[in-house]
């Protein structure tokens, strides 16, 4: 099951990539629309937007498995390993209901947006449920991952920063 979840992660990681070539082209788009108006792509601007949001939080899981967020260890590290342990317990349960609550609004307001047949203003009149999935697909990933740690933690073991040669942030 592991191992299918890190390769769940590692999937939106990639695909957190495709994202950012997306906004690349988007962007190009627009620029090249500018200056050429015939090669003009209406919306390209906020298809950049859309793009870039997706990548942010569909990349959110992968970067913590790999161990990558910014974690402010200055308390942690003057524990013993006991308090250690059991603050690194508490901050993982809190992230855990603070990701699961932006999942299930993320996931509400697609629903939303679905159901009130919600559009963007600008003149592609995108139905905005669409680029919304990516917020909802990535909150949804991030939950799972804070959930796992949790596990790997409540079970004894232990988590560590990332490694240079780029492997996967736990160990046993």
């Amino acid at each position: 099951m592991r191992t299918l979840l890190d390769r769940l992660f590692t999937a939106a990681g990639y695909l957190a990539g495709l994202f950012l070539i997306g906004t690349l082209l988007a962007v190009l788009a627009s620029i090249f629309g500018r200056l050429i108006p015939a090669l003009d792509l209406p919306g390209a601007d906020a298809y950049a937007g859309y793009c870039m949001a997706a990548a942010a939080f569909l990349a959110l899981a992968p970067t913590l498995r790999r161990g990558e967020h910014i974690r402010v260890t200055l308390l942690l590290n003057h524990l013993p390993a006991t308090a250690h342990r059991w603050l690194d317990v508490f901050c993982h349960v809190v992230a855990v209901f603070m990701a699961g609550a932006l999942a299930w609004y993320s996931i509400r307001l697609v629903l939303q947006s679905r159901e009130f047949v919600d559009i963007s203003t600008g003149l592609d009149a995108t139905p905005l449920w669409i680029p919304q999935l990516g917020m909802a697909v990535g909150t949804s990933l991030f939950t799972l991952a804070f959930l796992m740690d949790l596990i790997l933690l409540l079970t004894g073991k232990t988590l560590r920063e990332a490694s240079p040669d780029g492997e996967p942030a736990h160990i046993e």
